[in-house]
């Protein structure tokens, strides 16, 4: 399971009781969840009415900041392509994998110094964030063209003899070079056609040289054979070879071109394997009133995540009486943006470290 649920309860006489509290009811007799404690530092949380007017901004700001994370993560298996198993392992976050993140959790002083204000906090990670994007929608876009350039490169290199790349697999020695009358000229041949082709392609045009033809390559359909003869029986040459449904592939040997077309598809080849994402995972913290609550992180398996639930309910039902007639009621919290689905007696927010939408 890569699901957290990260809950946050008021604190006994210590927190640690709290904590012990919540273990007793959760782990010691039923193991219906593996936890860890949350630690959030004291942040300068304000007043309610400051906490009110910042949640609709902060729940916009989580769905940006999972949208960007995903982006990652299914970047980076573009990226990878056919080694798409190898994606989980990649995704880290401060050099660690996610599950490791985000139950070894410390908060980043650096970065979000808590003694600014929570809406100065939550403005510096929107900026952040929005850096990011726009960063992964350069490297994105950068990618797509360098990816695009080679699988043209490689259409090029592949597909029928009628209109793939001759370079790799004609050589010098299957021309005539430099000389100031003839020319050494390329045929696509049906196979089917082979006899005719062997039988006519000496009186197709005059100054053909005899015993000129050789067989240089072969895909499912055709061959290609080359075929000598003088520069100016080129144009009758091509005519009579259509007509004969022989296709003459518009081909000139040139060493430079060819080495520089080989060497831009090894550098472009390269260039994609190197192609890699940087990972960016962030985590938004909820907090709430009083500071000396309880932050913990939770991690239910399938078959227990109902009783876990229960448990959970039963044991913080008493922070707020009316949690069971929210529940199974439409009622809306004016200003905390919350779905009946979604509001329990205590603090609760689902982690899901599956960024992908496939299995890998």
């Amino acid at each position: 399971m890569t699901e957290f649920w990260l809950i946050s309860a008021p604190g006994e006489k210590t927190c640690q009781q709290t904590w012990d509290k919540m273990m007793a009811a959760t782990t010691r007799s039923n193991n219906l969840s593996a936890n860890h404690k949350f630690n959030i530092p004291d942040l300068k949380v304000g007043t309610l009415d400051v906490l009110v007017g910042l949640s609709d901004e902060l729940a916009k700001l989580d769905s940006f900041v999972e949208s960007v994370v995903k982006k990652v993560a299914q970047y980076m298996a573009d990226v990878l392509e056919d080694s798409r198993d190898k994606v989980q392992e990649n995704l880290l976050a401060n050099g660690v994998d996610l599950v490791t993140y985000i139950t070894r959790f410390q908060w980043d002083m650096a970065k979000y110094p808590i003694k600014q204000s929570l809406k100065n906090i939550s403005e510096i990670i929107s900026k952040q964030v929005t850096q990011i994007d726009n960063d992964l929608k350069a490297r994105a876009s950068a990618y797509n063209n360098l990816k695009g350039n080679l699988q043209n490169l490689e259409r090029k290199n592949a597909g029928s003899l009628l209109t793939r790349s001759l370079a790799d697999i004609v050589k010098k020695d299957d021309f005539v070079l430099d000389s100031e009358y003839l020319i050494t000229l390329l045929v696509v041949v049906p196979k089917t056609a082979y006899t005719d082709w062997q039988k006519t392609y000496e009186t197709l045009a005059e100054m053909v040289v005899p015993r000129s033809s050789n067989l240089l390559f072969e895909d499912n359909d055709s061959g290609l054979f080359s075929v000598t003869l003088f520069m100016k029986a080129i144009d009758d040459f091509k005519h009579k070879a259509r007509e004969n449904k022989f296709t003459v592939r518009d081909f000139q040997y040139n060493e430079e071109e060819m080495k520089a077309d080989k060497e831009e598809m090894t550098r472009l080849s390269t260039d994609k394997k190197k192609q890699f994402v940087s990972e960016f995972i962030f985590c938004l913290n909820l907090y709430g009133l009083p500071v000396n609550f309880q932050a913990m992180l939770l991690q239910p398996s399938k078959k227990t995540m109902k009783k876990l639930r229960e448990v959970l309910n039963d044991l913080y039902k008493h922070l707020d009486s009316s949690a069971a007639a929210i529940i199974d009621s439409a009622m809306d919290i004016p200003g905390l943006n919350l779905s009946q689905q979604e509001y329990y007696p205590y603090v609760y927010y689902k982690i899901d470290c599956n960024l992908l939408d496939f299995k890998v």
